[in-house]
């Protein structure tokens, strides 16, 4: 009979199992990964044999395989010689016309590359775009690969606009019949991918997220780029709120205990109006109305993986406070979910949770809705959530069930995750073979492009000198294509700035960087490109600009992908609050080594290295307390 400790574990790992279904494989696939690679490597014939009946037990199961079962095969794309020679020489065609410019050694590995499954490191400035571009047209044009079995994913549909129109271009120079419609199917956004596939098994949702949106019928955008809520989704979620309150005494209790108020009733007379006091959690900057800030941090849960609406709140480890929280949370997200049924609404998330269940549980898929997804090639792969790896996960599965082939080329720099506080994380860049597992022992190949067309040499290294406090990241080092004029330099730091003080200062020496550019003839299409992390102080400098100066003004989480001959920025560099939630519910999901404290310190200084790599030829930083980043800069002497 087992012990009361044995039937405590039992009960607890049936608990984990029933709530986090793909987190208890997950670790269960570690563990049993783990236990394989202890044992010792030279076996007698007769240990071997024992150990030979569990495997085949365990090959037989017919339960989804977790994520350590290889997806992508162990051999080769096959490329021949005559394929190769045919795409070098019709892109020095190309180039000779002026249609691309001439690939790199670098770039063409990436451009011509026969595994299956790629990782590769682009950094800043590394022309990325040009070479995913090529290699789009090497795998339709001299690969054979159809155009309705690929797909690209770029962040935003800005960029996905860009890359369209970059494609068409240079498919028209190989004579590829390929119109502006199949450019719209073939390069997309992962929520417009998602869209697509939603409305083939979801039944054409409406999307919560496009309330009150006048281009609600357009392609679904990324988003972590969309600002506050808009009036429809506040009136839903304060609807939500108000109901749950009137209706449910658990939830009314914790509210009262989260915004300090005096216990509620135990009868409630009538129906109770709901609190709208502002509430922030440690580690948020404002106060929001408990329904807003239920919202937030749901979202933010979802995208690691977790259900709102199923966490238990003692399972982690954090205050009373933050389990109050959670625990009204959970009550609240269930009413809120239920509201988005009868209304015929889903979230993007919640759209992405169904749709992997649906894959993984062997749910009814059309194979012409999945098919554009077998070989995929993703840009800005630092920046994608745990809930994006469980998706890619259950569609390559299926299609490999159903006798696809496919393939994955994740290009990305871990040097540029900047999304972490929305549960994006480089780790599931970096840990990549962990999340996406090829057959057999072969892992990715790893690719680097590591020559900087953008910016001199001073400034790539003031910029890589902020990452030196970084404590996960992928070594390497960038070498400068440009070569320094006359009056280049990396980062000239302005201390001790008052902006309200000062800002007659600034302008004028905006307008001086305008003239140096002018002077100067630069090709760059923006002169001066003015950052700062928040959009209040671009808001007080743009209100005393000249109109005409040459001048763009972006938070630097817009600014990404973006250049200027001088880059000028506005910010203090302010440390991270602890967010005590936030770390319990990292450690929670089973998915990161590092604490979502530490992710935010690092991704500060991440933060700070896009920013410095949109100048070309010249940076400015001008902060009123030198700190982070800048005393980085600072004892560097800039």
């Amino acid at each position: 009979m087992p012990s009361a400790v044995e039937r405590y574990k039992a009960l607890l790992s049936g608990m984990l199992a029933r709530y986090f279904p793909r987190t208890t494989a997950y670790l269960r696939t570690e563990r049993e990964a783990a236990a394989a690679q202890a044992k010792p490597r030279s076996r007698s014939k007769k240990a071997g044999a024992r150990s030979a009946k569990p495997r085949a037990r365990k090959t037989a199961d017919t339960k989804p395989k977790p994520a350590s079962t290889g997806i992508y095969p162990a051999t080769l794309m096959p490329v021949a010689a005559a394929q190769v020679q045919a795409m070098r020489e019709r892109v020095a065609e190309a180039v000779r016309a002026g249609v691309v410019s001439a690939p790199s050694d670098e770039q063409w590995a990436m451009i011509l590359g026969r595994a299956p499954l790629t990782r590769i490191f682009a950094g800043a400035g590394s022309g990325k775009s040009t070479t995913l571009v090529l290699r789009v047209v090497f795998m339709l044009c001299h690969l054979g690969i159809e155009p309705g079995r690929l797909t690209v994913i770029s962040f935003t549909n800005a960029s996905c606009a860009q890359l369209r129109e970059q494609l068409l271009k240079v498919l028209g120079f190989w004579g590829f019949p390929f119109d502006a419609a199949q450019a719209r199917k073939c390069v997309r956004t992962f929520h417009s991918a998602m869209g697509t596939l939603a409305k083939e098994v979801l039944g054409n949702p409406a999307w919560f997220e496009q309330l009150d949106e006048p281009a609600a019928e357009g392609e679904l955008d990324n988003p972590l780029l969309s600002g506050r809520l808009r009036p429809a989704q506040q009136r839903l979620l304060k609807q939500v709120y108000q109901d749950a309150y009137a209706k449910d005494p658990a939830f009314r209790e914790r509210v009262h205990r989260l915004l300090d108020l005096p216990p509620p009733p135990e009868e409630a007379k009538g129906k109770p109006k709901a609190p709208l006091d502002g509430f922030a959690l440690a580690g948020e900057f404002a106060a929001l109305p408990l329904f807003e800030a239920f919202y937030v941090q749901a979202g933010f849960m979802e995208s690691i993986g977790l259900r709102p609406g199923r966490i238990v709140a003692q399972a982690l480890s954090c205050s009373p406070r933050e389990r109050c929280f959670v625990e009204a949370l959970a009550l609240f997200w269930q009413r809120f979910e239920t509201r988005l049924t009868e209304q015929g609404l889903t979230t993007f998330n919640g759209a992405f949770q169904r749709l992997t269940d649906t894959l993984e549980d062997g749910g009814r898929v059309p194979a012409e809705a999945l098919r554009p997804l077998s070989h995929l090639l993703i840009d800005e792969f630092q920046d994608i959530s745990p809930q994006i790896v469980l998706w890619l996960q259950a569609v390559h599965r299926r299609l490999v069930r159903e006798k696809e082939k496919v393939s994955l080329m994740a290009i990305g720099d871990d040097w540029q995750s900047i999304y972490g506080w929305r549960g994006s994380s480089p780790e599931l860049f970096m840990d990549f073979d962990r999340h996406f597992p090829s057959k057999g022992k072969r892992k990715s190949a790893v690719l680097l492009l590591e020559t900087n067309y953008r910016s001199i040499e001073p400034v790539i290294r003031d910029a890589e000198a902020v990452l030196d406090g970084v404590a996960f990241k992928q070594a390497k080092t960038s070498k400068a294509f440009k070569a320094m004029q006359p009056g280049d330099h990396g980062v000239k730091l302005v201390p001790r700035f008052d902006l309200k003080a000062r800002l007659p200062e600034l302008l004028a020496e905006i307008d001086a960087q305008c003239e140096h550019v002018a002077a100067k003839g630069s090709a760059e299409r923006t002169a001066v490109l003015l950052l700062s992390r928040r959009n209040e102080p671009l808001q007080q400098i743009q209100a005393q600009l000249k109109k005409a100066l040459p001048v763009k003004g972006y938070t630097i989480h817009r600014a990404k992908g973006l250049q200027a001959e001088v880059a000028i920025i506005v910010d203090d560099c302010m440390p991270p609050e602890k967010h005590p939630l936030r770390n319990a519910l990292y450690a929670h999901s089973g998915f990161f080594r590092n604490s979502y404290d530490q992710a935010m310190a690092d991704e500060a200084l991440r933060l700070a290295y896009v920013a410095i790599t949109r100048g070309v030829s010249r940076v400015l930083w001008f902060t009123a307390k030198v700190q982070g980043a800048t005393q980085v800069l600072a004892q560097r002497g800039r």
